[in-house]
């Protein structure tokens, strides 16, 4: 009977640790065990690939090795291990193709010449937490400190600008001939259904508020709706981070259908 070689066991322990690594790296910043710079930007982006790649070498050896050494014993755990980091790597390079076009902002509103606003209570929690600054829609990137080394033509280009060019299709949501009661009652309830935390209208009779939290790292994003001129306009905002990926936008649109579909619009 071929007995598996140490190395071939050794790889494939290594590569099934990488995922628990990573859920690690995440889950420690969503329950505060560390800042979200850790997290994300040390454990996952700088320590992460390293990690992938010294598996995977360590992967290859012992599947050449495997394969030269007769009795050819322990390829097929060599090939598995291999096979882990690789696919990580494979998941993260599509992730990234997807995302290229995504602009490097996190600030996203359905009314960019008039983006709603958020309560004082959202703002010093906001400011308590040092999160990002809320920008005048109005000013060009390259003017802002936080995209003070960014090229054009994106530092040529305001907010509102490239809102409009990366998400032509965000738009104000019409209230039809739904109350401005109603209208509240189906942002409460889209939100609590979509699983939003500290939902709230109490504070303004025209504005409902709600925090989204990611599962996995728990980066939240303050998102507020404001029902003014028979429509509802839509903003959400994250507390960390320079580039969203696309989520605010996602979430504003999944948000207005839901609300949509309440209103029967």
């Amino acid at each position: 009977m071929n007995k598996t070689p140490w190395h071939s066991r050794l790889a494939l322990s290594l590569a099934v640790l990488l995922p628990v690594y990573f859920a690690i790296a995440a889950l420690g910043t969503k329950f505060g065990l560390w800042g979200w710079q850790t997290g994300l930007l040390f454990l996952t982006i700088k320590v992460g690939p390293i990690l992938l790649g010294t598996v995977a070498l360590i992967a290859l050896v012992s599947l050449v090795v495997s394969l030269i050494r007769k009795p050819k014993a322990g390829w097929l755990l060599s090939l598995v291990a291999l096979l882990v980091p690789v696919g990580i790597f494979g998941t993260l390079a599509y992730v990234r193709s997807l995302t290229a076009d995504i602009p490097p902002i996190h600030d996203i509103a359905t009314d960019v010449e008039d983006p709603p606003v958020f309560s004082q209570a959202t703002l010093d929690i906001r400011s308590a937490e040092e999160a990002n600054p809320l920008n005048d829609y109005r000013v060009p990137l390259g003017e802002l400190e936080m995209w003070a080394e960014i090229d054009t033509p994106l530092a040529d280009q305001s907010h509102a600008q490239v809102i409009g060019q990366a998400y032509p299709d965000l738009a104000s949501l019409p209230l039809g001939s739904a109350s401005e009661a109603e209208a509240v009652a189906a942002v409460v309830a889209a939100m609590e259904d979509l699983g939003f935390a500290d939902v709230r209208s109490g504070e303004s009779a025209d504005r409902v508020e709600g925090v989204a939290e990611t599962f996995w790292f728990g980066f939240k994003d303050d998102v507020v709706a404001r029902i003014d001129d028979r429509q509802i306009d839509f903003r959400s905002v994250s507390r960390v981070g320079v580039s969203d990926l696309g989520a605010n936008a996602a979430r504003i649109s999944k948000l207005r259908d839901a609300v949509a579909a309440r209103l029967n619009r």
